[in-house]
């Protein structure tokens, strides 16, 4: 099925996520873990999770499936929680983009797997602060 705009695209991926998520959470409950619910589950498209958190049918959604619905039924159940995360904080764009390089550095700091502010090159230890915000710099600050 091709998607008509990145919502949809967005929209689909977390009904594939919320999938998985209820077959985790299901597991984990016969295996005797409790206290899973709700499982927060991030995307950084605000349009998605407005369709994912309201019941409510949208002329705009007109052409998504109803297999996709499953997000909003298990956000109704309580099962999942859909939150918003800005772009800039995605920890997969570092697997999946073409990312700035300050950017790919932050990202790998936030997955544990380098120092963000210093690293080695031939022009000697460099300072990549450039485009990203004071929060995220002292996020990491914070971090080292």
């Amino acid at each position: 099925t091709i998607s008509k705009s990145s919502s949809e695209e967005k929209y689909r991926a977390i009904s594939q996520a919320a999938s998985e998520i209820t077959w985790l959470v299901r597991l984990l409950e016969e295996l005797g873990v409790t206290s899973l619910k709700p499982v927060t589950l991030f995307c950084d498209n605000q349009s998605t999770i407005h369709i994912g958190k309201n019941p409510v049918y949208h002329e705009h959604t007109k052409h998504i499936e109803i297999n996709c619905h499953f997000t909003r039924d298990k956000v109704l159940e309580g099962l999942l929680q859909l939150s918003y995360l800005p772009t800039s904080e995605q920890l997969a764009d570092v697997l999946t983009k073409a990312l700035p390089s300050y950017q790919h550095h932050y990202l790998l700091s936030k997955l544990g797997m380098a120092p963000f502010f210093t690293y080695s090159s031939l022009r000697g230890v460099l300072d990549h602060t450039e485009g990203v915000t004071s929060s995220a710099i002292n996020q990491s600050r914070a971090f080292l």
